[in-house]
Protein backbone atom coordinates (compact mmCIF):
# COMPACT_ATOMS: atom_id res chain seq x y z
CA UNK A 1 0.00 0.00 0.00
CA UNK A 2 2.80 2.41 0.81
CA UNK A 3 4.22 2.07 -2.69
CA UNK A 4 0.82 2.96 -4.13
CA UNK A 5 0.67 6.08 -1.97
CA UNK A 6 4.22 7.08 -2.88
CA UNK A 7 3.43 6.66 -6.57
CA UNK A 8 0.26 8.69 -6.12
CA UNK A 9 2.29 11.46 -4.45
CA UNK A 10 4.80 11.55 -7.31
CA UNK A 11 1.96 11.61 -9.84
CA UNK A 12 0.27 14.53 -8.06
CA UNK A 13 3.55 16.43 -7.87
CA UNK A 14 4.27 15.94 -11.57
CA UNK A 15 0.72 16.78 -12.64
CA UNK A 16 0.70 19.88 -10.44
CA UNK A 17 4.06 21.06 -11.74
CA UNK A 18 2.85 20.62 -15.33
CA UNK A 19 -0.35 22.60 -14.66
CA UNK A 20 1.63 25.31 -12.91
CA UNK A 21 4.09 25.57 -15.82
CA UNK A 22 1.34 25.70 -18.45
CA UNK A 23 -0.61 28.24 -16.41
CA UNK A 24 2.47 30.42 -16.10
CA UNK A 25 3.27 30.08 -19.83
CA UNK A 26 -0.19 31.10 -21.01
CA UNK A 27 -0.78 33.68 -18.28
CA UNK A 28 -3.63 31.75 -16.65
CA UNK A 29 -3.38 32.51 -12.93
CA UNK A 30 -6.19 30.08 -12.02
CA UNK A 31 -4.45 27.15 -13.69
CA UNK A 32 -1.15 28.17 -12.13
CA UNK A 33 -2.73 28.29 -8.66
CA UNK A 34 -4.47 24.93 -9.12
CA UNK A 35 -1.16 23.43 -10.22
CA UNK A 36 0.61 24.80 -7.16
CA UNK A 37 -2.14 23.41 -4.92
CA UNK A 38 -1.95 19.98 -6.53
CA UNK A 39 1.84 19.95 -6.23
CA UNK A 40 1.56 20.90 -2.56
CA UNK A 41 -0.93 18.09 -2.01
CA UNK A 42 1.57 15.66 -3.50
CA UNK A 43 4.34 17.09 -1.33
CA UNK A 44 2.19 16.61 1.78
CA UNK A 45 1.32 13.04 0.80
CA UNK A 46 5.01 12.27 0.25
CA UNK A 47 5.94 13.76 3.64
CA UNK A 48 3.25 11.65 5.31
CA UNK A 49 4.62 8.50 3.70
CA UNK A 50 8.18 9.36 4.73
CA UNK A 51 7.01 9.87 8.32
CA UNK A 52 5.20 6.54 8.28
CA UNK A 53 8.36 4.85 6.96
CA UNK A 54 10.45 6.44 9.72
CA UNK A 55 8.16 5.02 12.41
CA UNK A 56 8.22 1.54 10.87
CA UNK A 57 11.95 1.21 11.51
Amino acid sequence: MAKDEKAKAKKEQAKGKAKETVGRAVGNETMKAKGQAEKSKGDARQAKEKAKDAFKR
